[in-house]
Parts: C-alpha cells; sequence; structure tokens
C-alpha cells in the first residue's frame, strides 16, 4: 500500500511540476495526482510478476539447451531448483495479479530484451548459484530466494534503475517504496495460501485515499494564505529568493498543520524535513525546520490550528 510519505512526495511533485503555470486548476492536478498514484500501483504489480518472467526465461533457457544438436548432459538435465520455486507458482497462479494485468493492460512482452539481461546477470549472483545448490528445498527456502532476488538483487541493479527512468519520470523515486510493499506481500504467503491470495491495496484505508486529495486540494486553493504566513516570519528574505522546492514543501506543511486536526505537529513537521534532505539543497533541511518550528508556535498562539486527543496537542 502506498505510504503517507509517498503520498506526501507525489503531492509536492504534481504542485512542482505545477508551479510554472499562471494557474493551478485543483481538479487538474487532482486528476494528474491518481494518476500518478495509479502508475505508483502499476508498478507494484509489475515487479510482482517480475520474478514469474525470471523463471519464464529460465524454462525457455533450458528448452533452449536441451534442444541443441550437440546438447551436453548438463543440457539435458539442467537444475530445475529455480524452475520449479513454489512461491513462484503462487504468483503465477494468482487470481487477482492475473485478473489486475488484463485490466491495465500490463506485460512484459515489450521488455524480453531487458528481462532477458536482467535474468542472467541473476544468474552470476551468488544468491542464484548458492540456491540451486540446494537439495530438497522446502517453500520458505523458495520464498527467501524470492525476497533476496528484490531485496539484495534488484534493489541495487543500475539497469532496473535506468529502465524504471525510462519508462516513467516519477518511478525512479517510487521504486523504494515498491520493492517495501512487493516484499511485504512476498513474506505474507504461505504453502497453504491459495490462489485468490489477497495483494496489498493501493490505499490503506480510504481515510489516506481522502488524505491524498484534500493535501493537494487545499495547498492550491490557500496557497496565497500560506504564502502570507511564510512571508510574516521571513521579513528579512523576499519569498522570491526562498527555493521554490522549499516553498512548496512549507505550504504544504502548513496545510497538513492546519487542516488535519489528527495528525501530530511533530509527525508533520519530521516528515517535511526528512522529505527537504532528498529534494531541496543542504541548508534547507534547517531552513525548513526552524522556520515550521516558528510558523506552528504563531499558528498555535492566534488558535488557528485545533490538535485534539492524546499525543496531538505538543
Amino acid at each position: 500500500m502506498i505510504s503517507r510519505r509517498l503520498i506526501r512526495i507525489k503531492v509536492l511533485q504534481i504542485l512542482y511540476a505545477s508551479s510554472k503555470k499562471k494557474e493551478i486548476s485543483s481538479t487538474n492536478a487532482e486528476k494528474e495526482l491518481l494518476h500518478s498514484v495509479e502508475k505508483y500501483y502499476d508498478l507494484y504489480h509489475l515487479l510482482i510478476s517480475l520474478m514469474v518472467e525470471m523463471v519464464e526465461h529460465e524454462i525457455k533457457h533450458n528448452n533452449f539447451n536441451r534442444n541443441k544438436k550437440a546438447p551436453t548432459i548438463k543440457d539435458l538435465n539442467p537444475n530445475l531448483g529455480f524452475q520449479n520455486n513454489l512461491l513462484v507458482e503462487k504468483l503465477r497462479n494468482n487470481i487477482e495479479l492475473s485478473n489486475y494485468f488484463e485490466k491495465r493492460k500490463l506485460n512484459w512482452k515489450i521488455h524480453e530484451d531487458f528481462i532477458k539481461k536482467l535474468y542472467f546477470d541473476f544468474r552470476e549472483t551468488p544468491t542464484y548459484t548458492e540456491f540451486v545448490e540446494l537439495d530438497d528445498k522446502t517453500f520458505n527456502e523458495d520464498k527467501e530466494l524470492v525476497v533476496k532476488f528484490y531485496s539484495e538483487f534488484l534493489a541495487e541493479n543500475e539497469a532496473f534503475v535506468e529502465f524504471l527512468e525510462e519508462e516513467n519520470i516519477y518511478w525512479n523515486d517510487d521504486y523504494s517504496f515498491v520493492l517495501a510493499m512487493v516484499i511485504k506481500t512476498i513474506r505474507s504467503f504461505s504453502e497453504s495460501k491459495s490462489d485468490h491470495a489477497k495483494l496489498l491495496p493501493l490505499f490503506k484505508n480510504d481515510e489516506d485515499r481522502e488524505f491524498a486529495k484534500l493535501l493537494l486540494r487545499k495547498t492550491i486553493v490557500n496557497k496565497t494564505d500560506y504564502t502570507t504566513i511564510i512571508e510574516k516570519h521571513t521579513k528579512n528574505w523576499d519569498t522570491e529568493r526562498i527555493a521554490q522546492i522549499d516553498l512548496l514543501i512549507l505550504q504544504l506543511a502548513i496545510a497538513e498543520v492546519i487542516e488535519f486536526e489528527s495528525i501530530p505537529f511533530k509527525v508533520t513537521l519530521n516528515e517535511y524535513i526528512e522529505i527537504s534532505k532528498y529534494y531541496s539543497t543542504v541548508r534547507s533541511k534547517t531552513f525548513i525546520n526552524g522556520l515550521l518550528d516558528k510558523i506552528v508556535k504563531s499558528l498555535k498562539e492566534e488558535k488557528k490550528v485545533n490538535k485534539t486527543g492524546r499525543g496531538l496537542i505538543d
């Protein structure tokens, strides 16, 4: 499922992409946000099925070797440990995965060269070679191989990162979050799970879905008010001198502090400070941290925020 942090990042991306326009339509921005989120979910399903594609390529490879004019004993009797992976078989037969691929018209066929390269790269890793040498593999050992494929091999594979950059402008930012989702899904599978085993939903609940839309909408609609708040606390600064990405991060944080009563101040501040580390300048973390602290204190004094419940007030 998509995390709250990634929701914040995606809203930031949409706002930044729209920042060059004279006017931002909240309706159009919301459509762009939902499209970006859908593409994230596409990537989740594509990556889950990637291991199935790897096994399919091994089957083709083994069949090719068997049909050589002068096959060796090894060609005729390949190790089938990877090919017969029990966890991959469950993914291959998963009804929900198949239905999603059909609904969204997804497939790996046009990326056959990429799959081939990935497969032969994986064959050279100790993870693969040590696995195929195991005798009488258990379901858990099969599952652990799949987990290592994603957590160790794919996460560090340069060809994979380049593929993501070429396919979708947001996927390069998404992939670490998606890999975590995929690994969580794989670990949830058991030998007794049926072909109808559920995959992770896109949103944890309806509250997260509304959080995404409302955060974007409120930031756009109240842009002028939030900019005024920022200007009030940066009297020695011209807001035009503040980096555009920093300004957007501040506006998002203010929107969240004011509009979402159930989110603690500390959570909001920590989230946007962390986001600034990856999306802004080296000095932005300190600047945003100090400024948000002053803004939140001022909003509290002016009673413009209403946090209720244990752990929300301070």
